[in-house]
């Protein structure tokens, strides 16, 4: 009679990481429901609990954490020197771990390379540390509750058929393949965009439903010279879909069988084999297929995967590599889940393009309601499928991905994360990179918490206050380069930046693509005016060539708020620069942009997911 009591008991009031299959169906209530503990579902329900709503994780696997623990990615493209948010805590807590940012760069790939079970640990603990945070684990979504046209909750199953049905005032999908949002019935794409549709020179002329390949990934373990672990050989084995793997020249590097393996070795004697050219990347698009038909289609990944291990073992004589058995809790220790890396692609309110970042004053404006950034290039795998046709990318500059493709178009109550969120096919080869999935997914919490504290829909918050918390989470709204959150002047360059009175200028360079505000420069008037008159349409614009000075600011500002702000603007500087105030030295962009966020309070004027002024 006890255990059946606990039981109950446990089955009402989830605890924390505790993995059971309760008999009988069960019904919760919750602020807010994150479908998915994947990389964005954790980030999301860990901001949003902090802002001291209830929240709750269903996660399908027994692991938080998504492509970089649970499909084991563990190494981090992009995003090295944009120091934001959750994804610098989660950082610095696997530099501390391992003993520093050199013991994380063990391959060539990644700056930061970790074991999987260790990402996956210290999620739980991030996440064990937030009050308000409930993470329930073994349901799998089956479908969405909705009334009229907003979402309300969903339904979960566990493998024993014991349903979950969860009732919530805002649901984050964050879902690797969009399911939630396919479930809600809101909008979505798959595969390539027509360059007609999304106005990309360098997409396809036609759409098609080709998405990138997939990959399940495999941790091999270095068991010391002279050990044998080679695994049974899998049926269906082909050694020539392998060949190549290791005899190939790749952007000027001499790719040998060391070199291939060391590209993802991660710490303690470990390797990633997560290899797209002649390895274990594979073409299945399970997109729109139910759950059961796809778990039938991956096992041909997995099958992949350990014909690509076998042939590592023997062809390549890497005997000493065998299955890592101290990773993942599965019978064959692959990874838990595959690694999509894309699915559908919700129909937003805005999406972003290849265009909105290459020139990101240029056209639509969505820059300013940047929520999340990342700085790698436009990356596809398509090697697996000879049927994708060729797409060249542009180089590009860091960017950020704008509120509006987090949103529904005509579906309230719903917030997309992870790698469903709106931007084109080509974009997404950036997007759905790991740190920058993790800040999409913070960005989501601040959303949905917002939403819920003020009592509003989804899109009707306040653009601005979501920014506003995300930097004062440590989060980047704009890519800066050379401005990271230890600047005493961050959130204000961020505001000023983030509104485009001061312009920054991008770096398409190498894999870490860079913007720069230039701190130390000076501006033209006739720049300054240009930016403060797109911003407050009252400034005439001049052909002054000459340096923004002091008493020119002053005059220029005084001008625009009908009102003489020399005092203050003396006072911001006389606090800088130690009492000095001279009316005819030009000001620094730094000075200029604390002069302007302290004087004009850009983030008191509301901002629409168009980026326009309202």
């Amino acid at each position: 009679m006890r255990s059946i009591i606990i039981k109950s008991v446990i089955c009402l009031f989830p605890v924390l990481f505790l993995f059971i299959s309760c008999s009988g169906d069960k019904e919760l209530e919750t602020d807010i429901l994150v479908i998915g503990g994947t990389t964005s579902g954790v980030s999301s329900g860990i901001q949003s609990a902090r802002l001291g709503v209830e929240t709750l994780i269903v996660e399908e696997t027994e692991w938080l954490g998504g492509m970089i623990t649970a499909a084991g990615v563990s190494a981090f493209d992009g995003n090295h020197n944009l120091h934001s948010g959750i994804w610098n805590e989660f950082r610095s807590r696997l530099r501390q771990h391992y003993g520093g940012a050199s013991a994380l760069a063990t391959g060539w790939v990644s700056n930061t390379l970790f074991e999987p079970h260790v990402g996956d640990s210290i999620f739980k603990a991030m996440a064990s540390e937030t009050k308000g945070l409930k993470v329930l684990y073994g349901y799998h979504v089956t479908a969405v509750m909705k009334r009229d046209n907003k979402v309300v909750g969903a339904l979960f199953q566990d493998e024993s058929g014991s349903r979950l049905t969860v009732r919530a005032k805002v649901v984050v999908d964050a879902t690797d393949l969009g399911d939630g949002l396919f479930f809600a019935d809101a909008g979505y794409d798959i595969g390539m965009d027509s360059r007609f549709f999304t106005g990309e020179e360098n997409a396809p002329a036609e759409t098609n439903e080709i998405v990138q390949d997939l990959t399940w990934v495999a941790i091999l373990k270095d068991f010391g010279k002279g050990s044998d672990n080679t695994i049974v050989k899998p049926a269906g084995y082909n050694a020539e879909l392998y060949k190549g793997s290791c005899s190939m020249t790749v952007d000027s590097i001499i790719i040998d069988c060391e070199k291939m393996l060391t590209y993802g070795r991660l710490p303690n004697n470990k390797y990633m084999i997560n290899w797209p050219r002649k390895g274990n990347d594979i073409y299945l698009n399970v997109v729109e297929m139910n759950r059961e038909e796809r778990i039938k289609e991956l096992k041909k990944a997995k099958d992949r995967t350990l014909g690509f291990v076998y042939y590592i073992q023997t062809e390549l004589d890497f005997k000493n590599l065998g299955l890592a058995d101290d990773e993942f809790p599965t019978a064959d220790k692959l990874a838990l889940v595959p690694y999509h890396r894309e699915g559908r692609r919700l129909r937003g309110v805005e999406q972003l393009t290849i265009n909105n970042i290459i020139d990101r004053y240029k056209g639509k404006p969505l820059y300013r309601t940047g929520i999340s950034v990342g700085d790698y290039p436009v990356d596809h795998h398509h090697n697996a499928n000879p049927d994708a046709p060729e797409i060249r990318f542009p180089r590009v500059p860091s960017f950020n991905i704008p509120i509006g493709s987090l949103i529904p178009q005509n579906t309230d109550g719903l917030i997309v994360s992870d790698k469903a969120i709106s931007v084109s096919n080509v974009m997404n080869g950036s997007t759905r990179l790991q740190p920058v999935v993790l800040l999409t997914g913070q960005a989501a919490g601040a959303i949905a918490a917002l939403s819920v504290s003020r009592n509003i829909n989804v899109r009707e918050v306040s653009i601005r206050e979501v920014q506003q918390t995300l930097l004062g989470a440590g989060a980047y709204l704009m890519p800066l380069y050379d401005i990271g959150p230890d600047d005493p002047d961050f959130q204000s360059i961020q505001r000023v930046t983030s509104t485009g009175i001061l312009k920054v200028t991008g770096e398409p360079y190498q894999w870490a693509n860079r913007t720069w505000f230039h701190p130390d420069s000076v501006i033209l008037m006739k720049e300054l005016c240009e930016g403060l008159n797109s911003f407050e349409n009252k400034v005439p614009l001049e052909n002054d060539l000459n340096p923004a000075t002091t008493g020119k600011v002053i005059a220029v500002l005084s001008g625009l708020l009908a009102k003489d702000v020399s005092a203050e603007v003396k006072e911001v500087l006389m606090k800088r620069t130690g009492g000095k105030t001279d009316t005819e030295t030009p000001l620094s962009k730094r000075n200029l942009a604390v002069i302007i966020d302290e004087i004009l309070n850009p983030f008191g004027k509301e901002i629409g997911f168009d980026g326009q002024f309202k």
